[in-house]
């Protein structure tokens, strides 16, 4: 079985995943909106996910949180500079400058079936390989005006088939798609 590569991602209306600073305050403050135990399908996500793929950006952010959110998941994270990694995430967290194919066929050896892509501009590295199967955006009603988007320039268009939209009282629409792409397509990226 083929390795499956998934983004889950959040994101202003206007397509934005932080501010051009790279603070998510805004989506913190959307955040508090939501009821207790509401997680988006996030846990159901987590507990199919083998391990994860992001870019530097996204892992020091991450590194921010109260607790690292990726406690018993692979985390593998892309960069051409050094990353420092924490004594404590040593055993769970490394760093790569391998291709994002290369990385796929790494993990996939390593028994990986489903992989979590994130950070705006490792999701658009997939993307622009055609190496994304899956795309699952909630978006968060805020138009920021500018910040780093989720989506960047691509070698040509990207067909999605919808497979689901849930909307939510507080004002949050999440939209999960399939890239549609012929069989092979890893072989001939876009």
């Amino acid at each position: 079985m083929p390795i499956k590569a998934c983004v889950f991602v959040a994101a202003s209306l206007d397509g934005f995943i932080a501010r051009p600073d790279g603070s998510i305050d805004w989506l913190d403050q959307a955040n508090t909106l939501v009821p207790e135990g509401e997680d988006f399908g996030f846990r159901d996500f987590m507990d199919k996910t083998d391990a994860l793929i992001m870019g530097r950006i996204t892992y020091e952010k991450a590194l921010t949180f109260r607790e690292w959110p990726y406690a018993d998941k692979l985390v593998v994270v892309m960069s051409r500079k050094e990353v420092d990694i924490p004594e404590a995430l040593s055993e769970s967290v490394i760093a790569s400058s391998e291709s994002p194919a290369m990385l796929l066929d790494w993990l996939a050896l390593r028994g990986a079936l489903q992989v979590y892509v994130d950070g705006g501009q490792t999701i658009q590295s997939f993307l622009r390989e055609g190496l994304i199967d899956e795309l699952n955006i909630t978006t968060i009603p805020i138009l920021l005006g500018s910040g780093r988007p989720l989506f960047g320039s691509l070698n040509a268009d990207i067909k999605l088939r919808h497979i689901f939209t849930r909307t939510y009282p507080f004002g949050f629409v999440q939209s999960r798609y399939a890239v549609e792409r012929p069989a092979f397509d890893r072989e001939n990226p876009l």
